[in-house]
């Protein structure tokens, strides 16, 4: 299926200088992490903040074809804080990665500005060939713990990837992805911050729960026709109903219409 992504603007360390861009770095945290409670705290303690500042230096060193000692310095900063960022990899301001455990971004992987990342999240290459072979990612995109997002595909600004989704496809802007392959769920804005992050990465819909809840209803409204006609003996809907009890999710939530109809019907 083919969908529409808008263009990803990139921000590499333009003409803002690496002190101002660490700054941004360690400011965004407050708007994202609500356990953040001073600079001091966060300078010492955070080790996404740490492979983020660390990258800024080693990304310049690749601009300047510093090669070895970029992947050197890379090489070093994952030993400290378990985050592995190749130093080619092109990523704008106020990127946040949360715990920083186990992050992997790779070497052709673009990020727009004020993208958070929780831990575990691969952004993977799916090709041996040189060239572009990682994801970009839009302004404001969050991913959710352990995702995998593999690939020279897009994800669209203030889009959302559920926690262990494995993404291999496009996802248009503001639209919401989960699942094993990733599929989009949502397409629409929910409500952000005061950054204008949208956070709520908890709120991510169910599609299977979904299905199955049509298929219990449309159950029920199938079985009300059959005793109507005869082919179910009478009261059958509410026997199986009279099972249920009041905290049953199944009866209460999943299929509230055939539940009312039977308790309606039944003698």
């Amino acid at each position: 299926m083919n969908m529409k992504t808008e263009a990803i603007p990139m921000i590499t360390n333009g003409p803002v200088g690496l002190w101002a861009t660490w700054k941004e770095d360690v400011n965004c945290v407050f708007d994202r992490d609500p356990a953040a409670r001073n600079y001091f705290e966060i300078l010492l303690t955070y080790p996404g903040v740490h492979a983020v500042l660390l990258y800024r230096l080693s990304h310049k060193l690749w601009k300047a074809k510093w090669f070895f000692t970029a992947r050197m310095l890379a090489y070093l900063v994952r030993l400290l804080t378990n985050v592995d960022i190749h130093p080619g990899a092109r990523i704008g301001a106020r990127l946040f990665i949360d715990h920083g455990a186990g992050v992997v971004i790779g070497e052709t992987a673009e990020l727009g500005d004020d993208v958070t990342l929780y831990h575990g999240v691969t952004l993977g290459g799916t090709s041996w060939n040189k060239g572009k072979r990682h994801p970009t990612l839009g302004d404001r995109v969050l991913v959710g713990a352990g995702a995998k997002i593999l690939g020279p595909i897009t994800i669209g600004a203030d889009a959302r990837v559920g926690a262990n989704s494995v993404v291999v496809a496009n996802v248009p802007a503001d639209g919401t992805v989960v699942g094993i392959p990733g599929r989009v769920v949502a397409d629409q804005k929910l409500s952000a911050g005061v950054s204008g992050i949208n956070l709520n990465h908890h709120m991510i819909p169910d599609p299977v729960g979904r299905a199955m809840a049509c298929m219990l209803e449309r159950i029920d409204k199938l079985e009300a026709q059959l005793e109507k006609q005869g082919a179910l003996e009478s009261g059958y809907q509410f026997k199986f109903y009279s099972q249920c009890e009041p905290s049953s999710d199944i009866c209460d939530n999943e299929c509230p219409d055939g539940k009312r109809y039977a308790h309606a019907h039944g003698e």
